[in-house]
C-alpha cells in the first residue's frame, strides 16, 4: 500500500512537473504559414536553378556583365521560354509578398489583412507588367519600332527576374526580425530596388541610344510616362480603393 501511494505521488510530481514546462514554452502564432511560404521560395529557386542551370548561368552574365550586346546569349534566353515565365511568376509571388510588408510597415492597410495584401500585391504586379507588355508590343508596332520595344521589354523583364531573386534574403529578414533589424531590413530592401530600377533605367537607355538617336531629356520624359507615372496613379487608386474599403 505505502509503495503504491509513493508510486502515484511521484507520477503526480511528474505530472505536474511537466505541465509546469509545458507552460513556460513560448507559443508562437501567426508566422506559420509565412514561414512555409518562405521555405516553398527558397526550394522554388533551388529546384528551378538545379533544373535550368544555362539559363540562370545566361541570365546572371547579361545581368552582371553587361552582355545585353551579346545577340548570341540574348536568343538563348529569348529561346527558352519555359524557365522564363516560371520566373517571371517567382518575381510575381516573391514582389507581392515583399508590398505586403511595405504596406504593413508603413500601415497603409485599413483592413489590417496581411494576407489579403499579398495576394493583392502579386495581382497588381501581375497587371502591371501584362499591360505594360501588350502597350510596349503595339507601340513597338504602330511605330514600326518592334526591334527597340523588344529590347526594352527583354531588359524589364531580366531586371524583373533578378529582383524576384535577390528579394529572398530581404523577405527572410522581414518576416522573422523585429525591432531595429526590421527596420534596417526595410530601408535596405528600398535602396536595393531602387538601384535596380536605375540600373534598368541605365540599360535601357543604352540599349535604346544604340538603336535609335534619342535626346537624354527626350528618354527622361519617356522614362516619366512609361515609368513613373503608372506607379502614381496605382498608388493613387490603392488609396482611393483602401478608403472605399475602409
Amino acid at each position: 500500500m505505502y509503495r503504491s501511494v509513493k508510486i502515484l505521488f511521484i507520477l503526480l510530481f511528474i505530472g505536474a512537473k511537466a505541465n509546469a514546462q509545458e507552460s513556460n514554452i513560448k507559443q508562437f502564432q501567426g508566422k506559420e504559414a509565412l514561414f512555409y511560404l518562405i521555405i516553398l521560395l527558397i526550394l522554388i529557386f533551388a529546384f528551378l536553378k538545379r533544373a535550368f542551370p544555362k539559363y540562370f548561368n545566361d541570365l546572371f552574365r547579361v545581368f552582371f556583365r553587361s552582355t545585353l550586346k551579346q545577340r548570341q546569349i540574348k536568343e538563348q534566353l529569348i529561346q527558352t521560354p519555359f524557365p522564363s515565365i516560371l520566373l517571371n511568376g517567382f518575381f510575381v509571388v516573391s514582389g507581392g509578398l515583399y508590398i505586403a510588408f511595405l504596406v504593413q510597415y508603413f500601415r497603409l492597410d485599413p483592413l489590417g489583412n496581411f494576407w489579403l495584401m499579398f495576394i493583392y500585391g502579386s495581382i497588381l504586379l501581375s497587371l502591371i507588367y501584362l499591360v505594360k507588355f501588350c502597350t510596349l508590343k503595339a507601340s513597338g508596332w504602330v511605330f514600326s519600332m518592334e526591334e527597340q520595344a523588344d529590347s526594352y521589354i527583354f531588359i524589364v523583364f531580366i531586371i524583373n527576374k533578378m529582383l524576384g531573386i535577390f528579394l529572398i534574403p530581404f523577405l527572410v529578414l522581414l518576416a522573422f526580425a523585429q525591432g531595429g533589424l526590421y527596420k534596417a531590413g526595410i530601408t535596405l530592401s528600398c535602396v536595393a530596388v531602387g538601384a535596380m530600377y536605375i540600373y534598368r533605367g541605365i540599360l535601357t537607355y543604352s540599349a535604346i541610344r544604340n538603336q535609335v538617336k534619342v535626346n537624354p531629356f527626350h528618354f527622361f520624359l519617356w522614362l516619366l510616362a512609361f515609368e513613373i507615372a503608372p506607379l502614381l496613379l496605382i498608388y493613387k487608386g490603392l488609396l482611393l480603393f483602401f478608403r472605399i474599403s475602409a
